[in-house]
């Protein structure tokens, strides 16, 4: 669990009644809130190396045992049992590594103090979708449907930049088997300025009545054995979306693919 504050937030007895005492308690506050920051380091550091240690033993033995039992002669069904216990072995340290890093990946968006700019949505998606097509050559094959006109709004780049490789990597996901693969980003102005920007697929969707749960950290609504990942994408965007103040759904069905809605807040007045 992640540490707690020091103190709790000041009863109407202690608040301050004059300008040096809420300068001290301002103060009191700011030791209280970097030493919070501290701790949530020291737990970061703690995910990054002291956790992965274990893991590092298994992919690293796993190997060697199935060298040993090799050389030992091992065979028949006693091997393919062996060979069987090894790869659950091997898979599980894999999505552990990767939750690790899912985890690495929210708890370092929180951190980060944010940089808000006017960005083209446009622009970053079609950075996002080569950077997919470069890892993933078969994201070529998807139909892409990108707004070519610049989509302005308010945001970090450096927040906007994962969420929106979060969910093509999501829709790429869950519709790459298609025989016609589809992706489309749609951006519609909201009144009072702000702006509704959709993410949809044609895949094989989802039960929409639990749509909501896929943004929790490690929730899924297929099995492992279907499709990859371990949860961490979709948690990943709601993240980024809420420090923007935007709102993040999904709307679904079984077999009709899945659509993520953002409705990105107007820019405040300066």
């Amino acid at each position: 669990m992640m540490p707690e504050p020091a103190s709790s937030v000041p009863s109407d007895q202690s608040l301050p009644t004059d300008l040096p005492q809420a300068l001290a308690l301002l103060a009191q506050r700011e030791q209280e809130l970097a030493a919070l920051r501290a701790s949530h380091d020291d737990w970061l550091r703690a995910l990054s190396h002291d956790l992965r240690a274990p893991l590092r033993h298994i992919t690293s033995y796993t190997p060697l045992l199935r060298e040993t039992l090799h050389m030992a002669g091992l065979q028949g069904a006693d091997a393919q049992e062996a060979e069987q216990f090894m790869g659950v072995m091997e898979q599980a340290a894999r999505r552990m590594g990767g939750m690790l890093d899912g985890v690495l990946q929210v708890a370092g968006m929180l951190r980060e103090s944010q940089r808000r700019q006017t960005v083209d949505l446009a622009r970053i998606a079609a950075e996002v979708r080569a950077a997919l097509v470069e890892a993933e050559p078969a994201a070529a094959q998807v139909q892409w449907r990108l707004p070519v006109a610049p989509v302005l709004l308010q945001a970090d780049p450096e927040l906007l930049r994962p969420m929106l490789a979060a969910l093509f990597d999501n829709a790429f996901k869950f519709s790459r088997a298609q025989p016609a693969p589809q992706i489309t980003l749609h951006a519609e102005t909201l009144p009072g300025g702000g702006l509704r920007w959709q993410v949809q697929d044609n895949g094989v969707g989802c039960d929409g009545s639990r749509a909501g749960q896929v943004f929790g950290l490690f929730q899924r609504l297929h099995r492992e054995t279907e499709f990859d990942g371990v949860g961490v994408g979709l948690a990943l965007a709601q993240t980024a979306a809420r420090l923007h103040g935007a709102d993040i759904a999904l709307q679904s069905a079984p077999g009709q693919g899945c659509t993520v809605v953002v409705d990105w807040p107007a820019p405040s007045a300066e």
